[in-house]
């Protein structure tokens, strides 16, 4: 069974490696800011954080299981997109991309807990068949500890870690030393829920466990930034 993560993200990558997959990476080709601007327009109102992860993750999958249809007619397998985001007293924290933002985030979540939010979709492909698409939501909440100093923040975000990533932490690298609790599947936290990924997996008629071992090289259909 042939994987193919809808994704360069190297967190989601190396997730997925740590539970035996090894598939095949495409960027999605998915404007995010336009899709949630057209949808919260269209509908008159903000979208909900999980409704925000989920429907990034549902275009994501669907951009690269129509491109692989196309490209790659022989494609037998799965595509799994995801989006993750941060929600902390009802505000939600995205990626902070500056390190002035990224300082003041941290200096801001010491000592509190918020909630991680993780969309997930996954396309089952065969050849002659219609796609065939299942969806799901995960949250973890993140209790940071309430001494980290100024001199920690500094120094973790001059090392540019928590830049590029939603809520500007890590819980599996430089930034797990100042988160105190997890509560929730820890997988989330990094980038997707496993065990989300495992449900949606099976309801698609299709065995976590085949799952195991499958290697793909990579393809760059199309290049740009992880999503």
């Amino acid at each position: 069974m042939r994987v193919c993560l809808a994704s360069t993200s190297p967190a989601r990558l190396m997730l997925l490696g740590q539970f035996g997959i090894r598939p095949l990476t495409v960027a999605p080709d998915v404007d995010e800011e336009a899709v949630i601007a057209a949808v919260e327009a269209a509908e008159a109102r903000t979208l909900a954080p999980d409704e925000h992860v989920l429907l990034l993750a549902r275009r994501k999958a669907a951009d690269v299981a129509a491109r692989l249809r196309d490209d790659i007619p022989e494609f037998d397998g799965i595509v799994i997109g995801g989006d993750s985001m941060f929600e902390l007293d009802g505000e939600v924290l995205g990626k902070p991309y500056t390190p002035e933002n990224a300082a003041a985030r941290w200096r801001a979540m010491r000592g509190r807990t918020g909630v991680l939010h993780s969309g997930h979709a996954v396309v089952r492909i065969e050849p002659g068949e219609p796609p065939r698409e299942v969806h799901g939501t995960a949250e973890a909440s993140v209790s940071f500890v309430a001494d980290v100093t100024d001199a920690e923040i500094d120094a973790y975000v001059a090392t540019g870690e928590p830049l590029h990533v939603a809520g500007a932490f890590t819980v599996d690298s430089l930034g797990g030393a100042f988160i105190e609790r997890v509560e929730g599947d820890p997988s989330t936290v990094v980038g997707m829920s496993v065990s989300t990924l495992r449900r949606l997996v099976r309801e698609l008629d299709v065995e976590w466990t085949s799952l195991w071992n499958s290697s793909d090289p990579s393809l760059g259909l199309v290049e740009g930034e992880a999503p």
